[in-house]
Protein backbone atom coordinates (compact mmCIF):
# COMPACT_ATOMS: atom_id res chain seq x y z
CA UNK A 1 0.00 0.00 0.00
CA UNK A 2 1.37 3.46 -0.86
CA UNK A 3 0.78 6.50 1.12
CA UNK A 4 -0.09 10.18 -0.42
CA UNK A 5 3.37 10.86 -1.59
CA UNK A 6 4.06 7.93 -3.14
CA UNK A 7 6.12 6.12 -0.54
CA UNK A 8 5.17 2.78 1.56
CA UNK A 9 3.58 3.56 5.24
CA UNK A 10 7.11 2.46 6.60
CA UNK A 11 8.86 5.39 4.50
CA UNK A 12 9.72 3.13 1.89
CA UNK A 13 11.42 3.79 -1.71
CA UNK A 14 9.42 6.20 -4.32
CA UNK A 15 6.99 4.27 -6.18
CA UNK A 16 7.16 4.74 -10.40
CA UNK A 17 5.08 3.72 -13.09
CA UNK A 18 6.75 3.31 -16.68
CA UNK A 19 4.73 3.61 -19.79
CA UNK A 20 6.10 2.87 -22.87
CA UNK A 21 5.56 0.64 -25.92
CA UNK A 22 9.70 -0.57 -26.55
CA UNK A 23 10.60 -3.73 -24.51
CA UNK A 24 13.70 -2.87 -23.99
CA UNK A 25 13.10 0.83 -22.95
CA UNK A 26 10.68 -0.50 -20.37
CA UNK A 27 13.45 -3.36 -19.00
CA UNK A 28 16.23 -1.00 -19.31
CA UNK A 29 14.80 2.36 -17.77
CA UNK A 30 13.48 -0.10 -14.84
CA UNK A 31 16.93 -1.28 -14.52
CA UNK A 32 18.30 1.90 -14.11
CA UNK A 33 15.42 3.26 -11.52
CA UNK A 34 15.70 -0.10 -9.67
CA UNK A 35 19.32 0.26 -9.11
CA UNK A 36 18.37 3.30 -6.67
CA UNK A 37 17.98 2.71 -3.01
CA UNK A 38 15.11 5.41 -3.23
CA UNK A 39 13.30 4.51 -6.26
CA UNK A 40 11.27 1.38 -6.84
CA UNK A 41 9.34 0.55 -10.15
CA UNK A 42 5.86 -0.64 -9.77
CA UNK A 43 4.34 -1.06 -13.06
CA UNK A 44 5.38 -1.24 -16.55
CA UNK A 45 3.26 -0.40 -19.57
CA UNK A 46 2.75 -1.46 -23.00
CA UNK A 47 0.12 1.76 -24.08
CA UNK A 48 -1.83 4.26 -22.47
CA UNK A 49 -4.70 2.63 -21.23
CA UNK A 50 -2.60 0.17 -19.25
CA UNK A 51 -0.81 2.92 -18.23
CA UNK A 52 -4.00 4.43 -17.06
CA UNK A 53 -4.84 0.47 -14.98
CA UNK A 54 -1.63 0.54 -13.32
CA UNK A 55 -1.67 3.88 -12.17
CA UNK A 56 -5.06 3.68 -10.65
CA UNK A 57 -4.13 0.23 -9.27
CA UNK A 58 -0.46 0.86 -7.40
CA UNK A 59 -1.18 5.29 -7.16
CA UNK A 60 2.64 5.64 -7.95
CA UNK A 61 4.36 8.72 -7.08
CA UNK A 62 5.44 9.18 -10.44
CA UNK A 63 4.53 8.06 -14.03
CA UNK A 64 6.90 8.20 -16.68
CA UNK A 65 5.34 8.10 -19.98
CA UNK A 66 6.32 7.62 -23.77
CA UNK A 67 4.80 10.39 -26.03
CA UNK A 68 3.88 8.45 -28.61
CA UNK A 69 2.91 5.00 -27.12
CA UNK A 70 -0.32 3.54 -28.36
CA UNK A 71 -3.24 5.59 -27.35
CA UNK A 72 -1.21 8.79 -26.73
CA UNK A 73 1.10 9.74 -24.00
CA UNK A 74 -0.85 13.23 -23.64
CA UNK A 75 -3.82 11.40 -23.63
CA UNK A 76 -2.54 9.08 -20.65
CA UNK A 77 -1.11 11.60 -18.97
CA UNK A 78 -4.04 13.71 -18.33
CA UNK A 79 -6.26 10.61 -17.41
CA UNK A 80 -3.95 9.82 -14.94
CA UNK A 81 -3.64 13.36 -13.78
CA UNK A 82 -7.16 13.67 -13.13
CA UNK A 83 -7.79 9.90 -11.44
CA UNK A 84 -4.70 9.88 -9.64
CA UNK A 85 -4.03 13.07 -8.29
CA UNK A 86 -0.94 12.20 -5.91
CA UNK A 87 1.08 11.32 -8.82
CA UNK A 88 3.13 13.35 -10.65
CA UNK A 89 3.63 12.96 -14.63
CA UNK A 90 6.75 12.91 -16.64
CA UNK A 91 6.82 12.86 -20.53
CA UNK A 92 10.19 10.88 -21.69
CA UNK A 93 10.50 10.70 -25.58
CA UNK A 94 12.60 10.39 -28.41
CA UNK A 95 11.14 13.41 -29.83
CA UNK A 96 11.87 17.13 -28.76
CA UNK A 97 9.81 18.69 -31.17
CA UNK A 98 7.87 21.81 -30.39
CA UNK A 99 4.40 20.27 -31.09
CA UNK A 100 5.28 16.91 -28.76
CA UNK A 101 6.34 19.58 -26.12
CA UNK A 102 3.74 21.32 -25.74
CA UNK A 103 0.95 19.17 -25.87
CA UNK A 104 2.29 17.01 -23.46
CA UNK A 105 2.76 20.25 -21.20
CA UNK A 106 -0.86 21.03 -22.36
CA UNK A 107 -1.53 17.43 -20.72
CA UNK A 108 -0.20 18.35 -17.36
CA UNK A 109 3.21 16.66 -17.40
CA UNK A 110 6.16 18.22 -14.89
CA UNK A 111 9.23 17.07 -16.82
CA UNK A 112 9.84 16.10 -21.03
CA UNK A 113 12.78 14.14 -20.82
CA UNK A 114 14.55 13.27 -24.21
CA UNK A 115 15.31 9.56 -24.50
CA UNK A 116 19.19 9.29 -24.94
CA UNK A 117 20.04 11.09 -21.37
CA UNK A 118 22.89 9.99 -19.12
CA UNK A 119 20.88 7.24 -16.58
CA UNK A 120 22.02 10.06 -13.72
CA UNK A 121 19.99 12.84 -15.22
CA UNK A 122 16.91 10.84 -15.10
CA UNK A 123 17.02 9.36 -11.68
CA UNK A 124 17.44 13.18 -11.21
CA UNK A 125 14.26 14.07 -12.97
CA UNK A 126 12.64 11.43 -11.04
CA UNK A 127 13.85 12.51 -7.98
CA UNK A 128 12.96 16.31 -8.94
CA UNK A 129 9.41 15.67 -10.24
CA UNK A 130 8.33 13.32 -7.18
CA UNK A 131 9.54 16.34 -4.63
CA UNK A 132 7.71 18.59 -6.63
CA UNK A 133 4.27 19.42 -4.71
Amino acid sequence: MTGEDGRTPAGGRLTVLIGDDEPMIRDVLSEVLQAEPDLSVVALARDAEEAIALAERHTPRVAILDVRMPGGGAHAARVIRDRCPGTRVMAFSAYGDSGAVEEMRRAGVAEYLLKGLPNSDIVAAVRRVAADR
